[in-house]
């Protein structure tokens, strides 16, 4: 099964910037443990644009889509038998990046 994990940042209280190397080491465990399958960090939530064309003309605006002090930093896509072994990922990877975790299975 596939999971999308989600690393959630905080702009009051944000994680150690200083992560990189021990986030690297961790990817390549989990490249060698057969779980990765993406991942990738975001830009800050000020680079976001969001588009909406559910109306009779596409609407643009700059910024997040919802103005929240938490904000999406990075995702991991993962493949793991099940949810506890993702789960226990999960709580490894909150450590190393010291950062909230959301993991989510695909549908």
């Amino acid at each position: 099964m596939q999971y999308f994990v989600s690393v959630i940042d905080d702009q009051d209280s944000p994680g150690n910037a200083n992560r990189r190397p021990a986030i690297s080491a961790f990817n390549e465990r989990l490249i060698e443990g057969g779980y990765w399958v993406f991942a990738g960090g975001l830009a800050d939530p000020e680079a976001a644009t969001v588009i909406d064309n559910r109306g009779e003309a596409p609407m643009i605006s700059d910024g997040p889509f919802l103005e929240s002090k938490e904000y999406l930093a990075g995702i991991w896509v993962w493949e793991a038998p099940d949810l506890d072994v993702a789960l226990a990922l999960a709580a490894e990877a909150s450590q190393i990046c010291d950062r909230r975790i959301e993991v989510r299975p695909f549908a």
